[in-house]
């Protein structure tokens, strides 16, 4: 794993995406993860304690689920949710929800950054460039995910120019096994 991934909003993320992860394997709500017993995993051997951003992240991201997976499989048409691998499926949900639902603004261009960056510590090789192309997309299309009505208007006129800035490096329609690696450098 990337230590870029264990400092900050990006440790947060990484622990949100955790969090995600793992009520979607064990078929149980965020909240009944984050009652029992949790593996937030780190590169360095010491424990890593629950930020509480994560928290804040990842029952924000699994309340908004059902609206995410329907914006994101209108998004990635060619490739179904449920074919993704887990972690980029995971780790889209939590960006729509930071880019779209959270009630704290961040910037498009930072959360397709922090994600493309966790895509690359928990995915696979072509991980990171169809999470960009996906979350670009997103960006770019306001039918998909409308802005929420707090935005104001200059960043409505940025959005089209941060949408072509996220997704420039490169545009993935989905990540397929048989396919020659893709390189991700400039992500």
């Amino acid at each position: 794993m990337s230590l870029k991934v264990e400092r900050g909003r990006t440790l947060a993320r990484s622990q949100a995406l955790q969090l995600l992860f793992q009520a979607e394997i064990l078929g149980r709500t965020v909240d009944d993860v984050l009652a029992g017993d949790y593996l937030l995993a780190r590169a360095s051997e010491e424990a890593s304690p629950l930020v509480p951003y994560a928290a804040e992240l990842a029952r924000g991201c699994y309340a908004h689920i059902g609206e995410i997976d329907r914006g994101l499989a209108r998004v990635s048409e060619n490739w179904a949710l449920d074919r993704m691998p887990g972690s980029d499926r995971n780790l889209l949900r939590l960006a729509v929800y930071e880019l779209r639902f959270s009630p704290e603004r961040v910037d498009d261009a930072v959360v397709i950054n922090e994600a493309v960056e966790i895509a690359k510590a928990y995915g696979t090789d072509e991980s990171a460039s169809f999470v960009n192309g996906v979350l670009g997309r997103v960006v770019r299309d306001p039918r998909i995910f409308p802005r929420p009505v707090d935005s104001t208007p200059a960043e409505d006129a940025a959005a089209p120019a941060l949408g072509a800035q996220a997704t420039d490096a490169v545009e993935v329609a989905a990540p397929a096994a048989a396919e020659a690696p893709v390189s991700i450098e400039g992500c």
